[in-house]
């Protein structure tokens, strides 16, 4: 059965070893568990009667260390980042796009903007800024799924991912749309410095839509990133580097940074994923438009 099956279960109290399943091989699938939800038998009968016992399965016996390693416990962030990120591959649908976005003129305005400013600005604090702009540009694109229904959002509230030395953890900056970029800048900050103390609120912690994970500061020129439920995406962000480009049949050196969309192919199509997509590029690549 699939961990969102298990899920499903364990939230409900049902004894999944008195489910015949109704999927191929006789696996346990989200639709029998929903039909004992509502009252019916699922598409495939409860058991009736209960079977001889069967022995169960041995446990896999632990593997030893090898020599001169050691077997360290998983911390419970560890484990819990394990839990999340794995039910978020097996259960949610990721689709990919990625874009190279032209980034002297950002480079030159960020500058700008810190040579007179009390508060620096980031490339990240840009990068954030301008993905709450590619909402109000596609604001069609700022929803997320649920069983029940779409969600549709009406503040552009954004998952920052933070690391940590044995983890990470996404912080939420809320109503990025009504924020200044110095402001956002100094709420990033803020959060990630109490993200690394272990002292954020849990509702700094939940909510949101969207996620932003940049590892331009290492070195890395792209990446593809795994969705973190409930948001319906993850920008992952590369550095920008000098790279070959060619403007008007002519080529010339201009500073590149390639970012990867991962989508929730259940909440966002190709195409508004694109277009999304392309409206924050448009916006990186005419960076007086993020101040807007």
């Amino acid at each position: 059965m699939s961990p969102l099956v298990r899920r499903l279960a364990r939230e409900h109290g049902i004894d999944l070893a008195k489910v015949v399943g109704s999927g191929p091989d006789g696996r346990i699938v989200r639709r029998d568990v929903e039909s004992l939800l509502s009252g019916g038998a699922p598409a495939a009968t409860v058991a009736a009667t209960p079977a001889a016992p069967a022995a169960a399965p041995a446990a896999p016996a632990p593997q030893p260390a090898p020599a001169g390693a050691q077997v360290v416990p998983h911390s419970r962030m560890r484990a819990t980042i394990a839990r999340r990120l794995t039910e978020s591959k097996s259960s949610v649908p990721h689709f990919y796009l990625t874009a190279d976005c032209r980034v002297d003129a950002l480079l030159d305005m960020r500058k700008q903007i810190n040579a007179g400013g009390q508060v620096k600005v980031s490339v990240n604090d840009l990068v954030v800024k301008a993905v709450a702009g590619a909402f109000a540009d596609v604001p069609e694109s700022n929803r997320t799924w649920s069983d029940e229904g779409m969600v549709m959002h009406d503040s552009v509230d954004i998952g920052i991912a933070v690391s940590l030395d044995d983890g990470l953890v996404v912080p939420v900056v809320r109503g990025v749309e009504g924020l200044s970029v110095s402001a956002l800048g100094a709420r990033i900050v803020e959060l990630a410095g109490r993200g690394r103390e272990g002292r954020l609120k849990l509702d700094e912690l939940e909510g949101g839509s969207f996620t932003v994970s940049n590892l331009g500061m290492y070195g890395t020129q792209s990446f593809s990133a795994i969705i973190n439920p409930p948001h319906a995406g993850i920008l992952a962000v590369g550095a920008a580097s000098a790279r070959p480009v060619v403007v008007d049949g002519a080529l010339e050196v201009g500073q590149v940074m390639r970012v990867t969309l991962s989508a929730d192919h259940r909440a966002w199509d190709g195409a508004l994923a694109a277009r999304w997509l392309a409206a924050f590029v448009a916006r990186i690549e005419h960076p007086a438009r993020i101040l807007a």
